[in-house]
């Protein structure tokens, strides 16, 4: 494997902050009674299963492409989704539920997620073919999908806290980084991938660790002060 233990750590929390922010917004959404926020939840799905495709691959020492091609479809979907539930919640035909979900629904479903999730756009450390205009089409919607989060966050407040819509949004920075820090492992540094500098993939990694911590903290956030007006 490439990838040395505090490398894999990184990966692994990045994953789990995904899948721990998805569990989050569900039982967010049940609380306040909302079906389209708890629709946001679930189909941040494709993007955690897409980033163990990303980790098998690193698990074969990079060495199965199938595995990095899965990943960028489904983050595909993935992006199509969030997009879809973004729309939903915009639209906001869906009145607010008089009784939420059953309680252990949310729990089951956290049991299973928790395990881990994660968005790892990687599709860029690929070659060329048709894999480019997936990740073209995959970039438009997933820019579209923020654009439509800033509206969610202006019109509804309730479903988003501004940290949240920034730890989306961070996740450009994680995808410029790790380009850049490609390019100087493979042609400043000649290495064969960036996975073959631990330091300079640790360091982007990192980026989507920080980005899906902001999307945990805030939706955190904005369970406690549904709270605290519930008890007010």
């Amino acid at each position: 494997m490439l990838l040395s233990p505090l490398n894999w750590l990184i990966h692994l929390s990045s994953s789990l902050e995904w899948g721990v922010a998805l569990v989050m917004l569900y039982r967010y959404g049940q609380f306040i009674g909302r079906k389209d926020v708890r629709r946001f939840a679930l189909f941040m799905l494709p993007h955690w299963i897409g980033s163990w495709f990303v980790l098998l691959y690193h698990l074969s020492g990079d060495a199965i492409m199938r595995l990095l091609e899965l990943s960028e479809v489904i983050n595909l979907v993935g992006s199509i989704a969030l997009l879809y539930a973004t729309l939903k919640i915009l639209k906001g035909d869906e009145k607010r539920e008089a009784k939420p979900a059953k309680a252990w629904m949310g729990s089951l479903f956290g049991g299973v997620m928790l395990v881990a999730g994660g968005s790892t756009p990687y599709s860029f450390m690929m070659g060329s073919s048709w894999f480019d205009a997936v990740l073209q089409v995959s970039s438009i919607v997933y820019l579209t999908f923020l654009v439509l989060l800033l509206k969610v966050r202006k019109k509804d407040p309730e479903v988003f806290s501004g940290l949240t819509v920034a730890g989306f949004w961070f996740v450009l920075v994680f995808i410029s980084v790790t380009v850049v820090c490609m390019y100087i492992a493979i042609h400043v540094l000649g290495y064969q991938s960036l996975s073959h500098d631990d330091l300079l993939h640790g360091f982007a990694e990192s980026l989507l660790s920080v980005s899906n911590l902001m999307i945990v903290i805030g939706i955190h956030k904005k369970r406690k002060l549904a709270e605290q007006r519930l008890r007010g």
